[in-house]
């Protein structure tokens, strides 16, 4: 199998630490909002590499963060305590739903940045120790870039562009200021009631410390892949290379793996632009989180990904011909899966996880009249392991509620035999993209 790896920038054949075993960190959200479908995007991505890895015959041990300590947790809770926890709480819940309605898997281990304090302390005093940081007057705690001469070959960075002696206190920051980052920072007033006493005094972690902390605690000080979105490359993951390698003296991370972003109109899609759709949003306009995720898998993760309502519908389509079809095969004499095509699927995916090509092989298979149904359809749900469109399931059509409410209506006016609206309530249907067939007192409702 061959991956590309951000740290060599090419696609390399992906070699594991100990056989089989994958030890695997994922950067999970900030949560201090709703994530939106550019952010779950991402874990769509990783849910496949987990898949296939898994297709494949791994034994994978991953573990994903929740960023609750976060410049954003602690202004959006405006420094109250209570209202910090009920926040983090909330978004965290919020967000592993979303991932559940996209049949995203969830990791062996979800580690929360706020039951790892005393940990990240133990961090920081083994980087003042081994002098790789420094305190300054206030009780902050940065990383010294001139103690360590690799930085920026992750994410490219001139080192010419390097401030030596410059300081960055916030969470995020831009390319253009690659300076002394903070990894532990003292008390303010605006942190409220929002701090940690620990041996470095009254304050909180860096979000960037928080990574490195859970990931080596949880996975040991070298693992086999992280990943992340594009954006995460520069400062978060480059600071997490700087950070860890510094304490262990060992290589942090062998594969880098980062999934490029969902655009909208072809901008970024973002909070701060304004700009951003929410699962529900999906949801709320009859579509099923299955055809954002049929969306998602057409194209190559490391590819930009333009979301239009036209492309969504297209995928719901797409996905609604897939399950019709399989359900269909359904119906035959048990058959083995074709083992032709299974080499020809893993063929792409092993390619970079090649899903364009991948998917096109599935349609393939759908159209084969060359082998029998019953192949076809243990060949589908094959591929579906990887893919996870949830092909077989009885449900996996989801009608959504404003169809069934108009087709409901229209039974109740049957029943009264007022065939003129019965014929205007199917027609709405049809307009809105279903079929609608009747049969005896009861109804049916399909996707054209």
């Amino acid at each position: 199998m061959k991956l590309y790896n951000t740290l060599s920038a090419k696609i390399e054949e992906f070699k594991t630490i100990e056989g089989k075993k994958i030890r695997m960190y994922t950067c999970g959200p900030t949560v201090y909002d709703t994530a939106h479908i550019g952010n779950l995007r991402k874990y769509l991505c990783d849910d496949i590499l987990v898949r296939l890895l898994k297709f494949e015959g791994s034994e994978i041990k991953r573990v994903m963060n929740i960023t609750d300590i976060d410049d954003k947790t602690i202004k959006r809770a405006e420094g109250v305590k209570k209202d910090f926890d009920i926040l983090i709480r909330k978004y965290e819940n919020q967000f592993l739903a979303d991932l559940d309605s996209l049949n995203v898997l969830r990791p062996d281990k979800v580690t929360r940045a706020t039951e790892y304090v005393e940990d990240m302390a133990a961090f920081v005093e083994d980087l003042l120790k081994k002098g790789f940081a420094y305190k300054t007057s206030d009780g902050s705690v940065y990383f010294s870039l001139e103690k360590f001469p690799s930085y920026g070959e992750l994410s490219k960075l001139d080192k010419r562009e390097i401030k030596v002696g410059a300081r960055i206190n916030s969470d995020e920051y831009e390319k253009e200021n690659p300076s002394d980052f903070v990894i532990w920072k003292a008390w303010d007033e605006a942190d409220g009631e929002i701090f940690w006493n620990t041996s470095l005094g009254k304050g909180r972690p860096g979000w960037h410390l928080e990574c490195s902390t859970m990931s080596m605690k949880e996975l040991g000080e070298t693992i086999d892949i992280h990943t992340g979105g594009i954006d995460n490359i520069f400062p978060h993951h480059e600071n997490e290379i700087a950070q860890s390698e510094a304490r262990s003296g060992k290589k942090f991370v062998n594969f880098w793996v980062h999934s490029e972003m969902l655009m909208v109109d072809s901008r970024k899609m973002s909070k701060s632009l304004n700009n951003f759709y929410k699962l529900a949003d999906i949801i709320e306009k009859g579509y099923s989180p299955m055809d954002f995720r049929y969306l998602v898998l057409t194209a190559q993760y490391r590819s930009k990904l333009n979301f239009t309502w036209d492309g969504l519908e297209s995928a719901k389509n797409s996905r609604a011909r897939l399950v019709r079809l399989v359900q269909e095969f359904a119906k035959a004499d048990k058959g083995e899966a074709n083992e032709g095509y299974i080499a020809k699927f893993k063929t792409y995916l092993e390619n970079d996880i090649d899903l364009p090509n991948a998917i096109a092989v599935l349609w393939e298979v759908a159209r084969d009249e060359s082998i029998f149904a019953g192949s076809r359809y243990a060949t589908m749900l094959r591929f579906d392991e990887v893919l996870g469109l949830k092909l077989g399931e009885k449900d996996a059509l989801e009608i959504p509620a404003n169809i069934l409410e108009i087709a409901n209506e229209r039974k109740a006016a049957r029943e009264n035999k007022d065939y003129a609206k019965s014929d205007e309530l199917r027609d709405k249907i049809a307009a809105l993209g279903y079929i609608i067939e009747d049969k005896n007192n009861e109804f049916t409702i399909s996707p054209k």
